[in-house]
């Protein structure tokens, strides 16, 4: 609850200064609209904008699901085989030099202007935290175990060590990855959408800047962001409750 009245202070807050930018600035609706302008562009859009926002969680989602596996599936590989370590490692860390803008309009060329290039987008872009976090975790599994287990276990020992001790040793640093893949999958959905698309908060936010509505846009942006939040705390709690035995170290021992 105090995290809640926490949040709400913080939004308010970001809403004052924001406000208190506009007025002192004198700035017209054009460049910078106020709090209150938003507001009501929310108001009198919410059914065009729950309907784009729709098309976008849905590619968010998506990519996520199949960023994920495909991500974990990577991992999985790379812990598992040396040949596959020396000839998809170097693939995988050379792949991030590609600025993903510069993959979407090949993705919308392939895939065309549907759902399908958006959500390769969004996977693509979850693609890289998911597989570096999973199998860093999988190459710090504990010396000492991995010892014993290779003594204790039958034959086939490797895929028996990475099923029965790597893998479940390696979750809290696959929980980090997705973590960090709900903050950042939506910037792939709206990337794609910007490049080609007939629906979705990124198309929204290109047509209304077409139009000079920017208190549309903020309003779009807005929906965004609470998409992108809504989907980290969904993650976060779906996280602490698949893996019970690892939970987070409290604030105050930070402190």
């Amino acid at each position: 609850m105090k995290g809640l009245w926490r949040g709400l202070l913080t939004l308010a807050s970001l809403l004052l200064v924001w406000q208190s930018v506009v007025t002192l600035g004198d700035l017209p609706p054009y460049i910078l609209p106020g709090p209150w302008a938003v507001m009501l562009a929310l108001w009198h859009h919410s059914e065009s904008l729950l309907r784009h926002a729709g098309v976008t969680a849905l590619e968010i989602i998506l990519g996520m699901v199949l960023g994920t596996l495909l991500g974990c599936g990577s991992a999985l590989a790379l812990g598992y085989s040396r040949r596959v370590r020396r000839w998809l490692l170097p693939v995988l860390i050379a792949s991030q030099a590609i600025p993903v803008f510069a993959i979407a309009p090949l993705l919308v060329l392939w895939l065309g202007y549907g759902m399908g290039s958006k959500i390769a987008m969004s996977m693509l872009i979850i693609y890289f935290p998911v597989t570096a976090n999973f199998y860093d975790g999988l190459r710090h599994t504990q010396r000492g175990w991995l010892d014993l287990a290779r003594v204790m276990l039958p034959e086939p020992r490797r895929w028996a060590v990475l099923r029965h001790i790597a893998i479940p040793a390696a979750l809290p640093a696959l929980a980090s990855g997705l973590r960090i893949a709900a903050a950042v999958a939506p910037i792939g959905a709206v990337l794609g959408e910007w490049v080609g698309s007939s629906a979705g908060l990124g198309y929204l936010m290109l047509h209304a800047n077409s139009r000079m509505q920017v208190d549309l846009m903020f309003a779009a942006l807005f929906v965004l962001a609470a998409l992108a939040v809504g989907l980290y705390f969904l993650v976060d709690a779906g996280l602490k409750r698949l893996l019970p035995w690892h939970p987070a170290i409290p604030e105050t021992e930070i402190d």
